[in-house]
Parts: structure tokens; C-alpha cells; sequence
């Protein structure tokens, strides 16, 4: 019984390239966060040290910045395909190349009641997301896009209920009809490729939103579970260039405040915000007629 290889991949993590276009005295300014993953049989290096067909991550993470450069940012997807393209296709030993980006969002200051053209505040919690893998080289080159968002904090105040749940002896939970819902939402939803990919990736981004939000604040939630597969069901009703998405929902617990020591009643109004333990709900929406996922959800991550 012999001790083999497995598969291996190696990249530059989290590479921050901040891109700011200075055309006019209007700025404009992109934050990003870059993610390079090469795939390929890189045994050599592994099992005796030689580097030859090994570009080195640093090389990874300058290619980043002079794309940011050269080809500018434009939307996270399109950036994310040209670096991709770009080791897939261009270095030798590469055959597979996955891009994963963050973007963070920054609004402009207004003063005054205007727009400052080149001053700038952090916007929230919520980051938007891209992962691109590539496979193969010239016409027969493949591609995968999932997009999304991450850190989408909401919350209802009513309209919730969880109960008829399954009980055991060591459950304390109480049945509710009426309880806060809130949580921090992660989405990622699969294009139909992998080929002929022609979205417009910014008005997909922002319709997956919008329904997304007024889903989830349109439903009488019997549960979590059925708010994330009903979202889930509206983004594929609404987007048919979109073939799966994935929804993780951590339920943030309110727990309502017992003020009756102070002679004081509580009607669902003062509640305790918890930090953990906290539920977390996932689920898939896709549709049975999708094409296959391929290396769309592997994620470099995925190696730990």
C-alpha cells in the first residue's frame, strides 16, 4: 500500500487592489479583494522541490494589479475572467485558473447636499462577490461564473413564527407566531454557462437584490427554511440566464426581555440582540433542467 499525490493548486490570497480612475475630475474609485487559485500537475514541486512550472504568487498577485490597470476593473465579473483567461490560457503548465473577488462599496460624501467629486465613505456591511474558474486554452477555453453578495443584514419585525417543531428532552425552545427575523445574508448564484457568457453583470447584481430583499420582506415566514427557498425560487423565476443559487441565512437571535421584576410588561418590544450560538440555515434552489455545476462551486477553501 503506496502513499500517493492528490490533486494540488496554489495561488495568491486576498490581494487588495484599489483602482482609482482619475479621467476627469470626477473620481471614480474600486476596492477590491483578489483571490488567484492555479490549477495543473505540479507534482514536481511538491515531491522534489523543482519549481520550473511554478509562477511564482507574486506574479499572480502584480498580474492583478496591471489588469487593474490595463484593462480596468470595469464590473468584478468581467476582471475576474480576464485574469482567469489570462493564466488558463497563457501559462503553459496552468490548466485551470480560479478568480474569486470581494468588492467593497464605497458612496460619496455629500456636502452641502452635493456629491463630493473625489471623497468617499465606506457603505455598509455588504460586500458583493464574483468566483470564475477557466478551463483549457483558445476555442476549446471553458468558463464558469458564480456572483453574489455576502454580509446582507436584514430583519423584520414581525411577520414570523417558528413552532410545530420537533421536540426532545432536551428541548427549552418556545413556540412563537411572532418573533424578529434577522440575519446576515450569504447568496451565490450560478450563470447558466460555462460557455457563451453575455450578462450584464452589474443589472443581474442589482435585480438578484432587489428580489431577494422584497421576498424576503413580502413573506409571512413560517420559518427561515421556507424564507431562504422562497427567495432562492424568486431570483430563478426572475433571472432564467441563472441556473442555481445558494442561499446561508445565520438566524440572529432577538430574545425577548423578561421585565416583569421592574413591574414593567413587555410586548414584544425590548429584546436582547445575541451574539452566539446562532442557527444557521442553507439551502440550494436550482433548476432540473440546469447544466452541470462542473468546477463552478470548488473553492479554495475547499483544500482545508
Amino acid at each position: 500500500m503506496g502513499i500517493v499525490l492528490g490533486p494540488q493548486q496554489y495561488g495568491k490570497a486576498e490581494t487588495r487592489v484599489v483602482r482609482v480612475s482619475r479621467d476627469d475630475d470626477w473620481h471614480q474609485i474600486r476596492d477590491l479583494n483578489v483571490t488567484t487559485a492555479l490549477r495543473g500537475d505540479f507534482s514536481a514541486a511538491h515531491l522534489t522541490g523543482d519549481q520550473s512550472k511554478v509562477l511564482p504568487t507574486d506574479s499572480q498577485k502584480n498580474t492583478a494589479f496591471a489588469y487593474a490597470l490595463e484593462h480596468g476593473p470595469g464590473e468584478i465579473e468581467d476582471y475576474a475572467l480576464a485574469l482567469a483567461r489570462h493564466f488558463a490560457g497563457d501559462i503553459e503548465p496552468v490548466s485551470a485558473a480560479r478568480v474569486e473577488v470581494e468588492e467593497y462599496a464605497w458612496d460619496r460624501i455629500s456636502v452641502g447636499g452635493d456629491p463630493h467629486p473625489h471623497a468617499f465613505v465606506r457603505s455598509g456591511q455588504e460586500v458583493r462577490t464574483t468566483s470564475v474558474t477557466v478551463e483549457g486554452t483558445g476555442a476549446g477555453q471553458q468558463a464558469w461564473v458564480v456572483s453574489g453578495l455576502t454580509g446582507l443584514v436584514v430583519l423584520k419585525s414581525t411577520d414570523s413564527e417558528f413552532r410545530g417543531f420537533l421536540t426532545d428532552e432536551y428541548t427549552t425552545l418556545p413556540e412563537t407566531d411572532d418573533r424578529i427575523l434577522a440575519t446576515s445574508l450569504t447568496a451565490r448564484w450560478r450563470y447558466a454557462g460555462p460557455g457563451g457568457l453575455q450578462t450584464d453583470w452589474l443589472e443581474a447584481y442589482d435585480q438578484v437584490r432587489r428580489v431577494l430583499l422584497a421576498r424576503f420582506a413580502e413573506l409571512h415566514s413560517l420559518a427561515l427554511q421556507q424564507s431562504l427557498w422562497e427567495m432562492g425560487h424568486a431570483v430563478l423565476t426572475a433571472r432564467p440566464d441563472i441556473a442555481e443559487i445558494r442561499l446561508s441565512a445565520p438566524n440572529k437571535h432577538h430574545y425577548l426581555v423578561d421585565l416583569a421584576p421592574f413591574g414593567l410588561a413587555n410586548h414584544n418590544e425590548v429584546f436582547h440582540a445575541g451574539d452566539r450560538p446562532y442557527g444557521l440555515i442553507q439551502c440550494a434552489a436550482s433548476r432540473d433542467d440546469a447544466p452541470a455545476a462542473g468546477p463552478a462551486w470548488d473553492t479554495s477553501a475547499a483544500f482545508a
